[in-house]
C-alpha cells in the first residue's frame, strides 16, 4: 500500500498512536518486531502547547528509523495548517489529522472525534492542513459520534475530496469509548466507498484475528493500539500468520521475555532523563508482567516490583518474578472469528 509517495507492506501493520505509550523508544521497539509505520502521541497543534517539555517527546524525531508521522489534535483550521507546516520543516514525512479520540478532555474542546458532529468544520481543517504542506495528510476517525450517527463513509467521502493520503477507522463509535466489541461492517463499507487507501482499527489483538479482519474488511492494513502495549512483538506474529508460518513470541520463555523488557528499558533510559524514565518505563513493566499476576500472591510481588526505585534491583526483581510464575502466553488459536454487526 501506499501513503503518498510513500510504499509499505501490504498489507501493511501500523502502530497507533497513544498517549502515554508511542514514544519514540516504543516505537522502535515495535518496528524491530515488524511495524510497517508508527505514529507518534497525539499532539496539540497550538504552539504554545507543542513547545511545552511533555509535548516534545510527541513531534519530528530526526533519528527516527522509518517514516515519521506526527499527529495534530486541534480544531482551528489556521492553527492545524500553521502545525502541519512546522512538522514538515522539522522533517515529518506524514501529518496525520486527529478526529478520532473520545477523551472528555478532547471532546470540550470540539477536537477529536468531536469534529465527526461538524462534517464542515472537519473539511475545512483538512483541506487547510492538505494545502499547507507537500508531505501526506492522514485522518484517524470513528464510525461515527454514536451508534444513531454512523457517518465514517460520508466522512470518507469528504476527506478522500479534501486530499486525505489515507484514512484510518477504528470500528466504535465516540460514545462507544472503548467499550463493547469493534465492529467492522462500517470499515467495509467505507472501504468500498473510497479509492485511497483504509486501514482498519480496533480489537485487532492476534494474527487468526488480523486475518480475519482483513478478509471481512478489504482494508489495505491493520492498526494496531492496545493489543501492543506489552506485547511489541505482535506485529511479527501478525506477519507470521498473513504469510502462513508459525511463530513463538518471546513470552514463550521467562529468557525471552526478560530479554525484550531489558532492550525497551535501555532504550528507555537512553531518551529519557533517569528520574523520568524510571517512572515512565513502570506502565510499561506493567502491560509486560500483569498477564502472569493471577493470584494475590502474584498481584503483591508486581506491586512490590512497580514502586522499586533503583534499575538493577527492578531487574532482578522481574527475573525472580517471572522464575516464580512462569511464562507462557502462546498464540491466539487459529479459530473462526465472529464479529458483532453493525
Amino acid at each position: 500500500m501506499r501513503i503518498g509517495p510513500h510504499e509499505l507492506a501490504s498489507p501493511a501493520l501500523m502502530l497507533a498512536p497513544m498517549a502515554g505509550f508511542t514514544d519514540l523508544p516504543f516505537r522502535s521497539l515495535c518496528r524491530r518486531f515488524g511495524a510497517d509505520y508508527a505514529v507518534a502521541e497525539m499532539t496539540a497543534s497550538r504552539e504554545d502547547l507543542r513547545a511545552r517539555q511533555k509535548s516534545r517527546t510527541r513531534w519530528v524525531e530526526p533519528g527516527e528509523r522509518g517514516l515519521k508521522a506526527v499527529q495534530l489534535l486541534g480544531a482551528d483550521p489556521a492553527v492545524m495548517a500553521e502545525a502541519a507546516r512546522a512538522a514538515e520543516a522539522d522533517g515529518a514525512d506524514v501529518v496525520d489529522v486527529n478526529m478520532g479520540c473520545p477523551a472528555k478532555k478532547v471532546l470540550s474542546r470540539e477536537c477529536g472525534s468531536a469534529l465527526m458532529k461538524d462534517p464542515a468544520l472537519a473539511r475545512e481543517i483538512l483541506e487547510a492542513v492538505v494545502g499547507a504542506v507537500k508531505i501526506p495528510v492522514t485522518l484517524k476517525m470513528r464510525t461515527g459520534w454514536d451508534r444513531e450517527h454512523r457517518n465514517a463513509v460520508e466522512f470518507a467521502r469528504m476527506a478522500e475530496a479534501a486530499g486525505a493520503a489515507m484514512i484510518v477507522v477504528h470500528g466504535r463509535t465516540r460514545a462507544d469509548g472503548f467499550r463493547g466489541e469493534a465492529e467492522y461492517d462500517t470499515i467495509a463499507r467505507v472501504r468500498r466507498a473510497v479509492a485511497l487507501p483504509v486501514v482498519a482499527n480496533g480489537d485487532v489483538d492476534s494474527g487468526p484475528k488480523a486475518l480475519a479482519v482483513l478478509a471481512h474488511t478489504g482494508a489495505a492494513g491493520l492498526m494496531i493500539g492496545r493489543a501492543a502495549m506489552g506485547r511489541p512483538w505482535i506485529f511479527a506474529e501478525m506477519r507470521a500468520a498473513l504469510e502462513g508460518r508459525s511463530y513463538t513470541p518471546p513470552a514463550a520463555s521467562a529468557e525471552g521475555l526478560l530479554r525484550v523488557i531489558l532492550d525497551h528499558r535501555a532504550e528507555h533510559f537512553d531518551y529519557y532523563d533517569a528520574r523520568r524514565a524510571m517512572r515512565l518505563f513502570r506502565k510499561h513493566l506493567a502491560h509486560y508482567l500483569k498477564p502472569l499476576a493471577s493470584t494475590p500472591e502474584a498481584e503483591a510481588r508486581l506491586s512490590a516490583l512497580l514502586a522499586e526505585e533503583d534499575a538493577q534491583a527492578q531487574t532482578d526483581r522481574v527475573r525472580a518474578f517471572l522464575e516464580a510464575h512462569g511464562v507462557g502466553t502462546g498464540a491466539a488459536a487459529a479459530e473462526p472469528q465472529h464479529f458483532p454487526a453493525s
